[in-house]
């Protein structure tokens, strides 16, 4: 364990453990949109900007990637971080001007207008979705493509990704609400990446409820004792 100083108060922490996650741990809210404690650390959005104490000059680093240290100090409330901070976001808020979340934290930063035009597609190029499907789900189906202002998240090519088992992580994960799912009949879309795949039926009821490419990936993947039930039967008549 090691002490670390955040806004002048000491706290225990573990060593090598990224900074963003030390202050929720403890209580102190830094805002941030491309961060997951089970992911990896990706620096993205930079909205969880904190100052470096102790320095001749202002040293803003973002906390989701800073490994705390035996005597690291921080301040996450500085004038300097917050105007960085409403920087970073009105630069986000014309990216997904329609998600609540993104409108919330706006205000919160005290953010309403902003001067860069609005794109509107709701990505905000967090990449939470696309560690998620690599580091998670281990299907890798999505990834960036293009780079800077044309940078965006794709399928390979573009094109349906065959790899995608339709788990849905993406949908869950995505801090803007863009990707969306829906289910129809006996088949599940993903609209986004133009995904669409066969459900399973419940073998009692008769109710779609898991994608096929879903429970081949369980069967595969599974170690005694084998799935049984759960991939048989839907959640409810279990």
């Amino acid at each position: 364990m090691v002490t670390v100083i955040i806004n002048g108060k000491k706290y225990q922490a573990e060593e090598g453990r990224k900074l963003l996650q030390v202050a929720l741990d403890n209580g102190i809210e830094i805002p941030h949109l491309c961060y997951h404690e089970n992911l990896s650390s990706y620096g993205g959005c930079r909205l969880c900007l904190v100052e470096l104490a102790g320095r001749k000059k202002s040293s803003l680093v973002t906390s989701c990637t800073l490994p705390v240290s035996e005597g690291l100090e921080v301040k996450t409330d500085t004038p300097q971080v917050k105007k960085a901070r409403r920087l970073v976001m009105e630069m986000i808020l014309p990216q997904a001007p329609d998600s609540l979340r993104i409108r919330v934290l706006a205000r919160e930063l005290g953010v309403s207008a902003v001067s860069f035009p609005s794109e509107g597609d709701g990505c905000i190029r967090c990449g939470l979705c696309v560690r998620a499907c690599e580091e998670l789900v281990g299907a890798g189906a999505i990834s960036f493509a293009s780079r800077g202002s044309a940078r965006t998240v794709e399928p390979p090519f573009a094109e349906e990704p065959e790899s995608c088992i339709g788990c849905g992580t993406c949908v869950v994960i995505c801090p803007t609400d863009c990707i969306k799912m829906e289910e129809r009949d006996d088949e599940r879309k993903i609209i986004r990446w133009k995904r669409t795949l066969k459900m399973k039926s419940c073998v009692r009821c008769g109710r779609p409820f898991l994608p096929l490419a879903m429970v081949d990936v369980i069967t595969r993947r599974s170690t005694s004792p084998p799935p049984g039930e759960r991939l048989e039967l839907c959640p409810d008549c279990r």
